[in-house]
């Protein structure tokens, strides 16, 4: 085992590091006014935590909250911050497991013993209930959606208090369906979020949930401004610092995209939140290989086994879940390989067994991709069948969106397997379904992007086909949804040239250029090329 394998290994059951937790300067993470009953000597603290809650800090809000419980014990409201606190990222996708569950539960049942003061508390504490209690019998989307109507109506009942306006319009994001392309709970969510930011706009909810309402490539447009602002508003935060780049990841401005994460990793580093920092680094690495800046993403592949020793797994309170992190120590290297066409690499890539199998599955759909490229069917079978064991093992942890994506994996892998075997007209077919499952759902907020977009997959497949009118029009596909990816901007501009589409051919190259004009010199293969034909008559 390599020491990346044994880091993994010893990070597993450290006991959570206190300086995790401590906060930032209190000036420096927004302004929240959220009203309670609880004790006059409560108010600063509890803005405090529910500020340092809107960006995800859930370690620090929590050590708020409990704050707040020394100075008035029979602050019911402090027990649903702890309640909302426990549940985590609501926009990481995943099921909560049982020990999760039980310490929102817990706080609810302190909340209630404590005795809400006025209706409004006791819908807040009633809300929250909704997502923990009856977890053996409710799956999680129901808990979700039940918990989302619960805040609406405490909404509409309490039409002064924005606070409650600001958790109902976050519950209904993080609710949505991915599969719903008119994205309505998203739109819904965004207008609540913008019409408050317009009077609020140094409240750190506001931007942060704008950016994720509108985190789907047809919507991103809209959360530039928020995504200007929220770092500002709280510059301390290493989850504020990151989550611009969401934005710039959708509209392919990689270069912020860059400079939020360097920023944002540096924060985690000071918070000592492994997680973050390696939820920072692969957003970062894709926006490197996106620029052609491969040998700064080599050296976050390098800086990988230091990343690792300082994940701790255990740690509550990082906006970036484990599964986050499992995620990135994964995708960093497999990124790494898989955007440079390096299929020899892709397939030696060195799995690292993990508790979270739809992190696993990055490794071995990269494998599986990178021996069917290179002719080892053998191994390209093999992968392709663990692909299957790792969806079947996510449908048995009721991870429909999970075990999705992996199978969306499994298909294109099995689609690069028949190609290798000559079985054209079934490979073609079989990375089509791929394609189509793709675009009916949406990527989740752990992940930049696909490790290998479906529909590009298709377009160099018809390319190796000799169809390069069908893979221009794949490669197009894929920009409409990931705009300036390397890949396919480089496809389609080989993609038309093989068809003898000259001047798209030639504005596709220019746009390789304009996207990769730090790239390492002389780069790669698309970027000789790039320059030659940009400079041809």
């Amino acid at each position: 085992m390599n020491r990346l394998g044994l880091l993994l290994l010893t990070t597993v059951g450290v006991a959570p590091a206190q300086a995790q937790r401590d906060p930032p300067p209190s000036s420096r993470i927004g302004t929240v006014r959220f009203s309670t009953s609880c004790d006059a000597a409560t108010r600063a603290g509890f803005n405090r935590a529910v500020a340092l809650q809107h960006s995800f800090a859930f370690g620090p809000a929590a050590d708020g909250f409990n704050a707040v419980l020394r100075l008035d014990p029979r602050c019911a409201m402090a027990y649903w911050g702890l309640a909302l606190t426990a549940w985590g990222n609501p926009f990481a996708a995943g099921v909560k497991p049982p020990a999760q569950i039980r310490r929102g539960l817990d706080a609810v049942q302190q909340a209630r013993a404590a005795g809400p003061r006025t209706d409004r508390e006791r819908g807040y504490i009633e809300a929250i209930a909704r997502l923990y209690e009856r977890a053996d019998s409710v799956d999680q989307p129901t808990r979700l959606l039940s918990y989302r109507d619960a805040m609406a109506e405490l909404a509409a009942g309490e039409p002064a208090d924005t606070e409650a306006a600001i958790f109902h319009a976050l519950a209904a994001a993080a609710a949505a369906d991915p599969t719903d392309k008119a994205f309505s709970s998203q739109l819904a969510a965004g207008a609540t979020l913008e019409r408050l930011f317009a009077v609020l706009p140094d409240h750190p909810g506001l931007a942060h949930y704008i950016i994720h309402a509108y985190d789907v490539p047809p919507l991103a447009g809209r959360a530039i401004r928020a995504a200007g602002r929220y770092a500002g508003i709280a510059p301390e935060m290493s989850h504020a610092l990151h989550m611009p780049s969401h934005t710039f990841t959708r509209v392919g401005d990689w270069s912020r995209s860059i400079d939020a994460n360097v920023a944002s990793a540096a924060a985690a580093r000071r918070e000592h939140s492994g997680s973050e920092e390696l939820h920072a680094s692969d957003y970062r690495a894709y926006a490197y290989l996106q620029t052609g800046q491969d040998r700064e993403a080599r050296r976050l592949v390098d800086s990988l086994p230091s990343l690792v020793s300082l994940f701790d797994p255990t740690a509550v309170g990082s906006a970036a879940p484990p599964a986050a992190g499992y995620y990135a120590i994964a995708a960093i290297p497999a990124r790494y390989a898989l955007e440079r066409g390096a299929w020899a690499e892709a397939a030696r890539l060195e799995l690292h067994p993990s508790p979270v199998p739809f992190a696993d599955a990055v490794t071995v759909f990269a494998r599986a991709l990178g021996a069917a490229r290179t002719g080892d069917t053998t191994a390209a079978r093999i992968a392709a069948e663990a692909l299957a064991g790792l969806r079947d093992r996510l449908v048995e942890r009721r991870e429909a969106y999970w075990s999705r994506q992996v199978e969306i994996q499994r298909r294109g892998a099995q689609a690069w397997l028949l190609l290798a075997l000559g079985q054209n007209e079934g490979a073609v077919a079989a990375m089509r379904t791929a394609a189509a499952m793709e675009d009916s759902t949406e990527k989740n907020a752990i992940t930049p992007g696909p490790l290998a977009p479906a529909r590009e997959l298709l377009g160099e497949m018809l390319l190796a086909l000799h169809q390069p009118g069908p893979a221009l029009a794949e490669f197009q596909a894929t920009l409409r949804h990931e705009p300036n990816r390397f890949r396919a901007v480089a496809g389609a501009a080989r993609a038309a040239r093989e068809a003898g589409d000259v001047p798209t051919a030639r504005e596709y190259s220019k746009l390789l250029l304009n996207i990769a004009a730090p790239a390492d010199r002389p780069g790669r293969p698309e970027l000789v090329e790039a320059r030659e034909a940009a400079a041809r008559p």
